[in-house]
C-alpha cells in the first residue's frame, strides 16, 4: 500500500487516542462511511507503522471473521487479518490485568507456530501444512476501541481486527498426530461451561485460515516469517469478561489452556 490517506491518517489517530485515553471511540465509519476494506487495512497499518517506529515487535497474525455467524452478522464473504505484537503475550500463570483492555471478550483458538516462511500469494494447504512446526491450545483476548462493539467489517479491520491479547498453552502438538477440523473444544469460564466446538468452526478448518492469511499477506507483499504465531480464528463463540474471571478452554488431543483476570 502507499501513504496513507489524510482520512486514514486521522482515523488511525482517533485509534491511537482511544489507546491513550482508554476511552471507546464512536465507528470510524459513521463519520468516513465511504470507507473501503482497503482505507480500513491503511488505517491498520499506520497504526502497525507507529507502534513498530516506538520499539514494539510484530510476533505474528491474527484472522478474524472466520465463522459463518460473524460473516453472515457483517454481511461479509471472507475473513480479516490483525498484527499480534510482543507485548500481546501473557503466561498461564500470569493475572491478565483487566483494565488494560476497554472491552475485552475472550475467544479459545488453535494457535500455530511457523517453522519456515509462507510467502503468498499462490500458497497451497500442502505448503501451508509443511511450513508448520506445532499447534498449540490457545485464548485470544479480543477488544474493540469502539464503544459497545458497534463494529462494522471496516471498523474491526482498522481496529487491527479487534486485537488485544493472547495466552498460549504449553502442549506443542505436531500436526500429524491430530485433524484439526475434529478437534472437539470445551470452554469454561469460571468452571462452568460456556460453550463448545471443534477446529471445523474455522472455514472448515484452521489450515484454510491460514492458507488463506499467507496469501491474502503475500498479495501486500508481506511474508508469515518462522516462528510466527498465528491465531486462525475461534472455535466457540467469544465470552465476555470480568476482573477475576478465569477462562480454561480444553481441546481433544491438544491439551488445555487458561487465562486468569486479576481482581479490580
Amino acid at each position: 500500500m502507499g501513504e496513507p490517506s489524510q482520512v486514514q491518517q486521522e482515523a488511525a489517530q482517533r485509534l491511537l487516542r482511544a489507546y491513550e485515553t482508554h476511552t471507546p471511540i464512536p465507528p470510524l465509519t459513521a463519520d468516513f462511511p465511504e470507507l473501503t476494506v482497503e482505507d480500513a487495512y491503511g488505517i491498520q497499518l499506520e497504526q502497525v507503522r507507529r507502534w513498530t517506529e516506538d520499539g514494539r515487535t510484530v510476533v505474528g497474525h491474527k484472522v478474524g471473521l472466520t465463522s459463518a455467524a460473524m460473516q453472515k452478522q457483517l454481511g461479509v464473504t471472507e475473513p480479516d487479518f490483525g498484527h499480534l505484537f510482543a507485548d500481546f503475550v501473557y503466561a498461564e500463570h500470569e493475572p491478565i490485568p483487566a483494565d488494560r483492555f476497554l472491552q475485552p471478550r475472550v475467544e479459545p483458538e488453535i494457535a500455530f507456530v511457523l517453522k519456515s516462511p509462507l510467502a503468498g500469494p499462490g500458497v497451497t494447504v500442502t505448503q501451508a501444512i509443511a511450513a508448520v512446526d506445532y499447534v498449540l491450545p490457545a485464548l485470544e483476548v479480543v477488544d474493540s476501541r469502539v464503544a459497545d462493539w458497534k463494529i462494522t467489517l471496516a471498523d474491526t479491520i482498522a481496529d487491527n481486527a479487534s486485537s488485544g491479547g493472547y495466552v498460549l498453552g504449553s502442549t506443542p502438538t505436531p500436526l500429524h498426530e491430530v485433524d484439526l477440523r475434529l478437534v472437539g473444544c470445551v470452554f469454561h469460564r469460571n468452571a462452568q461451561v460456556i460453550g463448545t466446538g471443534a477446529g471445523g468452526a474455522v472455514l472448515g478448518s484452521p489450515i484454510t485460515s491460514l492458507v488463506w492469511l499467507a496469501n491474502t499477506l503475500g498479495a501486500l507483499g508481506t511474508t508469515l516469517e518462522a516462528g510466527e504465531v498465528i491465531l486462525p480464528g475461534s472455535v466457540t463463540a467469544m465470552s465476555p469478561v470480568a476482573p477475576g474471571d478465569t477462562f480454561t478452554a480444553t481441546f481433544a488431543g491438544l491439551g488445555s489452556v487458561t487465562a486468569r483476570f486479576a481482581h479490580s
